[in-house]
């Protein structure tokens, strides 16, 4: 496997008290060896379908998951094998189409989901922040208007007329809604909300709200709303 060391980790990640977290980014490179992925094996017309592709290996994330299965946050691919390969965690859900990598003496599976071995201590922050892709988990990709598939963020009270970017005012709008609402507000259109939006509280969903796409084995441990 080659790729590049990430400069940057998820915000959950530095959240960790530094006298506990087997993953700091500041901590010195773990040994690893040099991977490789196996071929794949040859496919029978008999078969199932395949799984999509997964990402490429410079932007494939892991679902890190603390020794209570609490989700952490998603790490790059590379930081996973190492902390596999160290013995700080195992991993709870392969890679959907099997891959395994090998070097000149070991193979590792490919993780979707893996879990620290020893628990860490994650401080508990209660507001959560307000991004585009917790929003459209929040609301399930849904207009609050009419239902159908959201593209765009609205805001009920629109800017112009005195609305905040806040959870209470921000919903997931479907492109068609939002031309047609404008700067009106819903009053004035005699819209009704399908839902009152409000702040989510978890901690998976510090997780959420820097997700753009996850791997379908994370659902399970993000809760309902990430389904």
């Amino acid at each position: 496997m080659h790729e590049r060391q990430p400069g940057s980790v998820t915000p959950l990640v530095s959240e960790v008290s530094p006298t506990t977290a087997p993953y700091r980014a500041s901590d010195p490179p773990d040994p690893v060896p040099e991977l490789t992925v196996a071929p794949p094996l040859p496919v029978s017309p008999d078969d199932p379908p395949a799984p999509p592709p997964s990402p490429p290996w410079g932007r494939r994330r892991v679902l890190l998951l603390n020794a209570t299965f609490e989700p952490l946050t998603a790490l790059p691919l590379r930081r996973a094998i190492v902390l596999l390969v160290c013995g700080k965690a195992e991993v709870v859900h392969g890679d959907a189409a099997g891959l395994v990598l090998h070097s000149a003496t070991d193979a590792v599976e490919v993780p979707s989901v893996i879990r620290l071995v020893a628990y860490v201590r994650v401080p508990y922050r209660a507001r959560v922040p307000l991004t585009r892709a917790a929003l459209m988990h929040r609301d399930r990709f849904r207009c609050a208007y009419c239902g159908g598939r959201a593209e765009t963020i609205d805001h009920v009270v629109p800017r112009s007329r005195g609305g905040t970017h806040t959870w209470e005012n921000c919903v997931a709008c479907c492109a068609r809604c939002n031309h047609r609402k404008a700067d009106k507000l819903l009053a004035e259109l005699g819209w009704p909300l399908r839902t009152m939006p409000t702040a989510p509280r978890g901690r998976h969903w510090r997780l959420l709200a820097g997700l753009v796409d996850a791997d379908p084995l994370w659902l399970p441990y993000l809760g309902e709303t990430a389904a």
